[in-house]
C-alpha cells in the first residue's frame, strides 16, 4: 500500500527523549526510503516549553491569546531543534512550497501559517493534537497520526481500543469505562493518556480520523501499522473516528 502524503505529530514525550525520537525518526525514515509513504510531514509538539507556559499562565496573568501563540512558537522551536538533530529532514516554514512538493521527508514549522489562518480557538482545549488535525486538513488529507509514548486509548480492563468514535469515547469516559489514570500505577500511566479535548470536536466537524501510535524506543508500532503483511490484530494503535 502506498500513502502519498501522511502527517505525523511527534509529541513532546518522544521529542525530548533521545532514544524515543531516534526510534520514531528511524521508523519514519524506513517508510520513506521504502517508498511506503512518498511524503512525510512532521508536526512537532510543544513539549516542555508549552507545559511551562501553561504552568505560569495563571501566575503571570497571561491572556489566552498570548499563551496560545507562545505555545505555537514552542512547536516551531522544537521543530528547528529536531531539524538540527536530524539534518537530512528538511524544515519548512513556507506552507505553499511544502504543499507543492511531491516527495519529501520534512518538518513543518506552523507558526506563520497559523498566524495567517487563525481559525482555531485560543484556549487550553486546543493543543498540538488539534493543531495537527487542522494542518492535516489544510494539506488535503483526511487522517493524521499522533506519535506519543502510549499504545493508544485503553479501556478499564487495560485493553487498547483499536477504533473508537468520538461519541463512544465521550460515553465511555462519562461512565468511567476508560482507564482511570489518576488511580492507575505508573506502568499504566505510561500506556494511556488523555487526548486533546478539542480534537473530538474537529474530528466530528470535518469527518476526520486520527490514529495514535506508540513511538517509544523498542516498539515498532509505526512500521507495523503500515505493514500490509500484518493482520489487524497484530497491530497496536487507536483510531479515533
Amino acid at each position: 500500500m502506498n500513502h502519498k502524503t501522511t502527517i505525523f505529530k511527534i509529541g513532546g514525550s518522544i521529542l525530548e527523549d533521545f532514544e524515543n525520537v531516534s526510534s520514531t525518526i528511524s521508523q519514519l525514515s524506513y517508510l520513506y526510503e521504502k517508498d511506503i509513504i512518498q511524503k512525510i510531514i512532521i508536526i512537532p509538539g510543544g513539549g516542555s516549553f508549552a507545559n511551562f507556559i501553561r504552568k505560569i499562565y495563571d501566575d503571570l496573568k497571561f491572556t489566552d491569546e498570548l499563551a496560545h501563540w507562545m505555545s505555537i512558537i514552542s512547536m516551531n522551536y522544537n521543530g528547528i531543534e529536531l531539524g538540527k538533530r536530524f539534518p537530512k529532514i528538511e524544515a519548512f516554514e513556507d506552507y505553499r512550497r511544502l504543499k507543492d512538493t511531491d516527495k519529501t521527508f520534512s518538518i513543518f514549522l506552523p507558526y506563520q501559517f497559523l498566524k495567517n489562518n487563525d481559525k482555531l480557538p485560543h484556549n487550553w482545549q486546543v493543543t498540538s493534537d488539534s493543531i495537527t488535525l487542522f494542518l492535516a486538513r489544510s494539506f488535503g488529507v483526511n487522517e493524521c497520526f499522533l506519535v506519543k509514548d502510549v499504545d493508544g486509548i485503553m479501556d478499564e480492563k487495560t485493553q487498547v481500543i483499536k477504533e473508537i468514535s468520538t461519541r463512544e469515547f465521550r460515553k465511555l469516559k462519562e461512565f468511567g469505562k476508560l482507564l482511570r489514570l489518576k488511580n492507575s500505577d505508573d506502568e499504566l500511566k505510561n500506556q494511556s493518556r488523555p487526548i486533546d479535548p478539542y480534537l473530538l470536536t474537529l474530528i466530528e466537524k470535518w469527518d476526520f480520523s486520527c490514529v495514535i501510535l506508540n513511538g517509544t524506543s523498542g516498539s515498532h508500532r509505526i512500521i507495523d501499522f503500515f505493514d500490509a503483511s500484518k493482520s489487524l490484530q497484530e497491530k497496536i494503535f487507536t483510531r479515533i473516528i
